[in-house]
C-alpha cells in the first residue's frame, strides 16, 4: 500500500512493485478493498487490469463486489472506474477554485518564509552551508538562497 501518495498518480512505488509481482506469477488473485484505491483515472484502470488479467490474475473488489472475469462484472468495473476518475477531476477542480479565491482575496498561499537576520549569517559565516543550515535549523537550500541575496549583483561577474 502507498501511504500518503495518491490513487490519481500512475507511478507509485508498491503499484510498481504488485505489478512486477504480477509478471512473476507470485499471486493468481488481485483483491482490492475499493476500485478506486487503485486508481482514479479511467485509462489507467482499464490498462492495469487488462494488463493483470492477461497474466491469468483474476481481480477482485470487495467493496464493490465485482467480479472482472464476467462480461457483467468488466461493465460495472468500468463504470465505477469512470465516476471514480469523474470524482477525483471534481476534487482537482475545487482545489483549484479554492486557491483561486484565497489569493483574489490576499491569502498566504504555502509555508512562511524562512526569515535569516544578518546576526544570524555573520555568527555561522565560517561554516559550511550544510554545518550552518544545521545550526540555524534551516534546510541548506534556504541559506544558500539567503547568502546569495547578501552579495552584491556588481561583485557578481
Amino acid at each position: 500500500m502507498d501511504q500518503g501518495i495518491s490513487g490519481a498518480k500512475d507511478r507509485r512505488p508498491a503499484l510498481d512493485l504488485l505489478l512486477a509481482d504480477a509478471r512473476r506469477r507470485r499471486f493468481d488473485v488481485l483483491v482490492v478493498w475499493r476500485l478506486d484505491r487503485l486508481g482514479r483515472n479511467l485509462r489507467h484502470l482499464v490498462t492495469l487490469l487488462e494488463d493483470v488479467q492477461a497474466l491469468g490474475i483474476a481481480f477482485v473488489s470487495l467493496a464493490e463486489g465485482i467480479d472482472a472475469t464476467t462480461p457483467a462484472g468488466k461493465l460495472q468495473m468500468h463504470i465505477l472506474a469512470a465516476i471514480a476518475e469523474f470524482e477525483r477531476a471534481r476534487i482537482a477542480e475545487r482545489v483549484r477554485a479554492g486557491l483561486a479565491r484565497a489569493r483574489a482575496q490576499g491569502q498566504r498561499l504555502g509555508r512562511r518564509p524562512h526569515r535569516i537576520s544578518d546576526d544570524d549569517l555573520e555568527r555561522v559565516g565560517s561554516l559550511s552551508i550544510r554545518e550552518a543550515a544545521a545550526t540555524l535549523g534551516l534546510p541548506a537550500s534556504v541559506l544558500h538562497r539567503a547568502r546569495l541575496a547578501r552579495i552584491p549583483k556588481s561583485a557578481i561577474a
